[in-house]
């Protein structure tokens, strides 16, 4: 299934499913996130009703509300080096809030009091059931799907502290979506090209083969320490092309276009704009 959280034309929110160019609503006045079963939407899949022409569409943010958003950094090693780091033997973390969430197509806003925004482009992961202490093994039959994010950074901020909660977290910073993918529909998860494009020229360019932490050891190392619950949104970190990164530095500007593509998931397209 290919599934999105949206606003429908007369302002209520919706579930609704992609299938070829149309989409299709799965369930009224409801989102994905906290408590929403990836069987039930299946089954109310089955004979649910197709959105007609003449009512538009609005993506929100795939999972608008989840209870946790928990981020790595320096998952890939192009990444680290650029960095100057060393590679980690521990998963790096830090979290958003369902504040900081914008999304797909929505224009993100550059705040004024950050001179050198950047763009990382990244796989975002779905927790489809909750658990604690997932064994890595088991870590799949807790995945619901999967999905594209951008961790829109203020690195002016990010640097104030080793800690980079500060650059990391602004409101509306992080675009995700449109889709969720359901895993069934991706074949391999690591092994899909993931490229951003600023302008249409390519700035990141990878495959999450390359990821430092599958996505099993992703979801064991964290159900470790907290119980992840259904919609919990996981972004696994970014390659290597970073703009701060390049010489000389590359920073988003009012007017850019960026796009995240990620093979067999989509593409997540956002246009920057002046706060």
């Amino acid at each position: 299934m290919r599934l999105a959280s949206v606003s429908l034309a007369d302002g209520t929110h919706a579930i609704v499913a992609r299938e070829g160019e149309r989409h299709i609503v799965v369930r009224r006045d409801a989102e994905l996130g906290p408590g929403v079963s990836m069987d039930d939407l299946a089954r109310e899949l089955d004979g649910a009703e197709p959105l007609s022409d003449a009512e538009q569409l609005t993506f929100r943010p795939v999972v608008p509300r989840p209870h946790r958003i928990v981020c790595l950094g320096l998952n890939y090693r192009a990444h680290v080096e650029e960095s100057g780091r060393e590679l980690p033997t521990y998963p790096v973390m830090f979290t958003k809030w369902a504040s900081s969430l914008a999304a797909a197509e929505a224009p993100i806003a550059l705040p004024p009091e950050s001179a050198e925004v950047d763009f990382e482009a990244e796989l975002a992961v779905l927790i489809g059931k909750g658990g604690r202490r997932i064994p890595a093994g088991r870590a799949f039959e807790h995945i619901a799907g999967v999905t594209i994010a951008n961790d829109i950074t203020m690195r002016d901020y990010q640097y104030k502290s080793h800690q980079w909660l500060q650059g990391k977290a602004w409101d509306g910073s992080t675009p995700v979506g449109p889709y969720l993918v359901t895993l069934d529909e991706i074949g391999d998860v690591h092994a899909l090209d993931i490229r951003l494009h600023l302008n249409d020229v390519e700035m990141q360019s990878s495959s999450t083969s390359r990821l430092i932490f599958d996505l099993p050891t992703i979801v064991a190392t964290i159900s470790e320490f907290t119980h992840l619950d259904t919609g919990d949104l996981i972004l696994t970190g970014t390659p290597g092309g970073v703009g701060y990164r390049r010489d000389p530095k590359i920073f988003l500007n009012p007017g850019d276009r960026v796009t995240v593509s990620i093979d067999q998931v989509g593409e997540l397209r956002s246009t920057i704009v002046a706060e």
